[in-house]
């Protein structure tokens, strides 16, 4: 066993040396001012630290080749656009990916560091801000990862040079075949959610992804189907309403989260909630199944590869996180600055801002009373997110799962054979975080009597009063059953969240689809927008966003107006400001630069 583990942890040191040598070398981004708290060591822990995503064994990623037939982990993933991070242990990791050790195998997986750690180039510099939106390429990466493994299986000579390096050399015949069916199991899984998840006709592009598509996707349709792959392939929906991933910084005050703002936030149960189903998303795995030993009688955790423990700490970490300060070398006018304030103050009626972006006090939570209001709003923009919301999915081993709930009167209806999928989310979630803090287990012969207490008209027992006061708590943090309602009615409403605007000059491109390339475009109206804009790390001080000439990605985002609203590229809406004068837009964006 210890000359197992001492071949493995070899392997896994020379596969890191090697891809960390094909490194870009490139001079280190310049650290933008986040405040005094926000310090190396809370950085270095923000980029490294896992949650519980499980991607792929490191030693099949370290030994797969791209179609040029370089290493596939070249360069950090730099080709993406994800950023190298010079202290991860191995070395070669970009910021926001992780190799962990669990039941004897090094998996790699991603943190939401990965998408929310940004870098931006100004005259040639490059600056980097953390907590701020990544300009990365997550359905390229998922992409092309579906396709090396699928020509691993498809062809022998590829395949007979992955086994190779991935046992150690030497041909085994036995060794070949098991490592062949575990990397079918695998693919079939993977493989299922690309094909039907991704869309085929233009990927989502740098800076944007379908999350919350893709976080009902890996539960509904990965997780809780029938063993051995757990698939229910009729529950994957192609992902296509991609949005940009929000800035951090500030994310823990807000009474609201989520671009449609369907998740309560604002201490740290409602955020470990919101992260552990940013953990579904990202390559987490949990099969959740009855077990009468539970007190809901389900284990909602069952196989959960989750790390609570690393949940709350990024929650803490994502509290240290400041808003970046506009870099001092940087021209900056301030009496202009002093009459932007001015315009910001003014009610939204005459062009100002503060109305929806200002702060002040937001809903009291039960382990803060001192949120930040986060407006949910139809502000006219792009309308396809609430498609998503809307979809059905069949619960497969969630049938007839159900959460304690004050309002219901004692619990949730239990999911039905078929059910909206947010809904399955919201059991799962909620239940996942209940089950983790309130481990209660009961005897085969305590079942019917808990069954039965639970429909009294006098109310549940005492035993499952600290689960109401947890439910109750997290009530909201995932999205509801009537959200589904909501995007379906008649003459929907399709409203998204307003956040306090400190850091906003560092978040380009704008609107929760990203959509308008910078602040200058987004105060004209909608009509008079730029209809398409390359994306790239590359600024406009001036204009306030991305700057025209990109050379990162061959990628141009077009855009639709507000005739097709419903298109997921829309840059209709948010007519704010958009009357004010040229000098007024002038100062305003002044303004902004200083929050």
């Amino acid at each position: 066993m210890r000359c197992t583990r001492g071949l493995r942890a070899l392997s896994v040191a020379a596969a890191a040396l090697a891809l960390f040598a094909s490194a870009p070398l490139s001079r280190a981004a310049e650290k933008i001012d986040q405040g005094p708290n926000w310090t190396t060591v809370a950085q270095r822990d923000f980029y490294a630290r896992d949650q519980g995503s499980r991607l792929i064994p490191w030693a099949w990623i370290s030994a797969l080749k791209q179609a040029d037939g370089k290493p596939f982990m070249a360069e950090s993933l730099d080709r993406y656009g994800y950023l190298p991070n010079p202290e991860s242990s191995p070395p070669g990791l970009p910021v926001g990916w992780v190799v962990i050790s669990q039941d004897g195998a090094d998996m790699l997986g991603i943190t939401c560091a990965a998408c929310h750690t940004r870098q931006i180039e100004v005259h040639g510099k490059s600056y980097r801000i953390d907590g701020g939106p990544a300009i990365a390429d997550l359905g390229s990466f998922w992409r092309d990862l579906d396709k090396a493994v699928g020509k691993l299986l498809s062809d022998d000579a590829t395949f007979e040079e992955f086994a190779s390096a991935v046992l150690g050399g030497g041909k085994i015949p036995e060794k070949e075949k098991a490592l062949r069916e575990q990397v079918q199991a695998w693919q079939k899984r993977e493989h299922a959610i690309a094909d039907r998840g991704l869309p085929k006709d233009r990927l989502w592009g740098p800076g944007r992804i379908d999350a919350v598509g893709m976080i009902l996707n890996r539960l509904t349709g990965l997780d809780i189907g029938p063993e051995p792959s757990f698939l229910i392939e009729d529950n994957l929906q192609t992902a296509d309403a991609p949005v940009r991933p929000p800035f951090l910084w500030n994310a823990a005050l807000q009474d609201k989260t989520q671009w449609p703002g369907f998740s309560d936030n604002g201490d740290w149960l409602l955020g470990l909630a919101r992260n552990l189903g940013e953990v579904y998303g990202v390559f987490g795995i949990v099969h959740p199944q009855k077990d009468p030993s539970h007190l809901l009688g389900f284990d909602l955790n069952k196989d959960s590869t989750a790390q609570y423990e690393g949940l709350l700490a990024l929650e803490r970490d994502i509290q240290l996180i400041g808003p970046p300060k506009w870099p001092r070398d940087w021209p900056l006018d301030p009496a202009l600055a002093s009459a932007g304030e001015a315009i910001f103050n003014r009610p939204t009626a005459s062009g100002g801002c503060v109305e929806c972006h200002g702060i002040r006090p937001g809903a009291k939570r039960m382990f803060n009373s001192d949120t930040w209001a986060t407006p949910v709003q139809d502000v006219g923009t792009d309308s396809r997110e609430y498609r998503g919301l809307a979809r059905p999915a069949k619960t497969g081993a969630l049938e007839g799962a159900w959460i304690p709930d004050t309002a219901s009167p004692y619990h949730t209806p239990p999911l039905k054979p078929v059910d909206a999928a947010v809904h399955v989310l919201s059991v799962a979630g909620k239940g996942a975080v209940w089950q983790h803090f309130v481990p209660i287990f009961v005897t085969p012969q305590k079942r019917d009597e808990i069954d039965r207490l639970l429909s009294q008209p006098d109310g549940p027992p005492p035993r499952i009063a600290e689960a109401q006061r947890m439910t109750e708590a997290l009530k909201g943090a995932f999205p509801a059953e009537g959200t589904a309602e909501r995007a379906s009615a008649p003459a929907p409403e399709f409203k998204y969240e307003s956040r306090v605007l400190q850091g906003i000059w560092a978040a380009a491109p704008y609107l929760h689809n990203a959509s308008v390339p910078t602040l200058t475009e987004l105060l004209k109206p909608a009509a008079e927008r730029v209809k398409a804009f390359k994306v790239g790390p590359r600024y406009d001080i001036d204009n306030v966003g991305l700057a025209e000439d990109q050379t990162k990605f061959d990628f141009t985002l077009q855009t639709t107006d507000c005739s097709e609203r419903d298109s997921g590229d829309s840059r209709c809406g948010h007519p704010f400001g958009t009357t004010l004068s040229a000098d007024e837009k002038k100062a305003l964006l002044e303004y902004l630069k200083t929050l």
